[in-house]
């Protein structure tokens, strides 16, 4: 029986998990401790909740294995200046000192850090390395339900990979074709990310919800997808691409594009972060989302090609759009699609736990589940008696129900009523995506509630959308969807029979006014290109969210809540009773359900 703990750090998205026997104990991001966003610090807090919840010590375990191999990102960086020389000097100073201090010498640092912190000798920690896009594959195919798979990893980049096809069968993974720095979808969806004023790294998920707001039809889009595959990106029919290095500064310099060059190649200044945006920012977003999505589509037909495999495994930061993963889906590529809920490098964190388990120690893969991610549930739990002793110390009002079917009558009736309600309940979620047990919900049929949670609640931009959270057996009520969906990384449309007619004029209107205009009988859930992100709920995987839908369902007649991350703008999604009510305080959320209490804002004298 091994016991592994993986460990992802220093990039972004520090993260820890750990595995008994090859079984997920345990996974969580660094951020949700140090309430950080992002945070690529050494994961201390994750190890120190993975091995409390495993009941191990580190001197216990089997393997401590890194996500990626440090050497051959040293090598890549040393080499990417070298080629690009004399340019790029400044960056190469600058990206120099943490790799002399720590990354090169990345095996001592980990050793160090672990033996100190947890107070153990480091002569008896197995300390393994495994490649970034392994890593990756690893997180997908062996949490996914199938024997044998294709594997398509995408991101930015790892050591060389940026694109990886491999098939995997049993305990082994195979790497069929690879796309290498500095040619990367991820690197170039990031450019636009940066360009169109958001965050690199983290404002990707807004560049993907602005897109719908880009008019196809207009020629200023299509203007812009000609210059896209013209000059800044050749396309294959394989689907593997080519950038044009020219237009990017990435491999010699501290920013993603030259500004100048590029408001000159598109016509459009580059937005400045929070400033207005436009119809011409709404269709630069829109044309990289397609171009995007065409060459995620061909590379599945590609791996389709060369595995013949009827099952596909996604993971990497670009298996995070889920517009382009519905794409594959619609397109019927293959038969079954999994996508590893935390596919960032979060989830590098188990992908390497994962890959050492079957691939280093070469153990079996015995009894396949459905859901060996176990519904993303992975983080820590609190007991009623810990939420009521934080409530108590806080001097809340509160009001306790008893039983679970009281709590979910009372909470389904709040949310009729267009209350905003945070919801806190068992093990918090590993990956971006909140899937309802540390969310805030809200009424999808209420067609102001989108705004209302938007700019009251979450304090980010109106024009973001909300997912669908929805009954497992109602989802093609409302949905063209014929799948489930439980870690809401798939869009669909919504069914034409519960559709508005739009006007004529939809797509010259501004973007608020898009936002307003009625789309459907879910408006606060419906993008305004009819499109929503799923999420399927059942009731083995989540019975108290489950039993929560359920009940609005009979009070108001649809199975669907609108579902977003508990947290604001800016910070991690909570984690313990007292980042919930932190939040809710300084929020105007209208309650707050913390296990079996419920929490009235107006009764609060904070």
């Amino acid at each position: 029986m091994k016991k592994i703990l993986g460990i992802s750090a220093y990039y972004h998205d520090s993260a820890a998990a750990i595995l008994i026997d090859g079984k997920i104990i345990a996974a969580v991001q660094e951020e949700r401790f140090t309430r950080e966003k992002n945070t690529a610090t050494f994961p201390f807090g994750s190890i120190a909740y993975c091995l409390e919840k495993s009941g191990l010590k580190l001197e216990e375990l089997d393997a401590v294995v890194f996500y990626d191999k440090p050497l051959l990102k040293f090598e890549r960086i040393i080499e990417t200046h070298f080629s690009f020389a004399p340019k790029g000097l400044i960056a190469f100073l600058t990206s120099m000192p943490s790799w002399l201090g720590e990354k090169l010498f990345l095996k001592n640092s980990i050793l160090k850090k672990l033996s100190g912190h947890f107070n153990c000798d480091k002569k008896k920690i197995k300390l393994l390395f495994t490649e970034h896009h392994l890593s990756h594959a690893a997180s997908s195919f062996f949490a996914s339900p199938f024997k044998e798979a294709a594997v398509l990893t995408m991101d930015g980049v790892g050591e060389w990979a940026t694109t990886s096809i491999g098939i995997a069968n049993g305990n082994a993974i195979t790497f069929l074709k690879e796309i290498h720095f500095p040619h990367s979808l991820g690197l170039l969806y990031s450019s636009f990310t940066y360009f169109l004023g958001f965050k690199v790294n983290s404002g990707e998920y807004k560049l993907m919800g602005l897109a719908p707001y880009g008019n196809p039809l207009d020629e200023q889009t299509k203007k812009f997808v000609s210059i896209i595959k013209s000059d800044v990106v050749t396309i294959y029919d394989d689907g593997s691409f080519k950038l044009n290095l020219k237009q990017f500064s990435y491999t010699t310099g501290l920013r993603m594009v030259n500004d100048k060059h590029w408001e000159k190649l598109f016509g459009i200044k580059k937005r400045i972060p929070e400033s207005e945006i436009n119809q011409e920012h709404s269709n630069l977003a829109l044309a990289i989302q397609l171009v995007c999505e065409e060459i995620v589509v061909k590379l599945s037909y590609e791996a389709k090609k060369i595995t013949g495999c009827e099952n596909l495994c996604l993971a990497g930061g670009v298996a995070l759009n889920c517009v382009a993963n519905g794409k594959i889906a619609n397109e019927k590529i293959f038969k079954n699609i999994f996508v590893q809920p935390a596919s960032g490098d979060a989830g590098g964190a188990l992908g390497a736990a994962l890959a050492a388990h079957y691939i280093y120690f070469g153990k079996e893969r015995e009894n396949i589940n459905e859901d060996e991610m176990q519904g993303a549930l992975l983080g820590p739990e609190y007991s009623n008696e810990e939420i009521e002793e934080v409530l108590k110390r806080n001097n809340c009002a509160i009001e306790k129900y008893d039983n679970v079917d009281l709590l979910c009558s009372a909470t389904a009736d709040l949310l009729k009523s267009n209350n905003v309600v945070g919801w806190f309940q068992g093990r918090m979620e590993f990956g971006p995506r909140s899937l309802g047990n540390r969310s805030i919900l809200g009424n999808p049929v209420e067609p102001s509630m989108q705004e209302i949670i938007n700019s009251k609640i979450k304090l980010r931009e109106g024009f973001r959308p909300f997912a669908p959270a929805v009954l497992e057996e109602d989802c093609n009520l409302f949905f063209d969807m014929n799948f489930p969906s439980p870690y809401m990384l798939f869009t669909a449309e919504l069914n034409k029979n519960i559709r508005k007619e739009l006007p004529f004029d939809f797509q010259k209107k501004s973007n608020s006014d898009k936002l307003k205009t009625p789309r459907s009988n879910l408006q606060s859930v419906t993008h305004v290109d009819f499109s929503a992100r799923v999420q399927t709920v059942n009731k083995s995987t989540n019975p108290i969210f489950y039993k929560l839908l359920l009940e609005f369902k009979k009070q108001s007649g649809f199975g669907v809540l609108i579902n977003t991350s508990f947290n604001v703008r800016g910070e991690p999604i909570v984690c313990s009773p007292e980042d919930a009510l932190h939040c809710f305080l300084k929020t105007k959320m209208d309650y707050l359900v913390l296990g079996n209490y419920i929490l009235d804002k107006k009764k609060q004298i904070h």
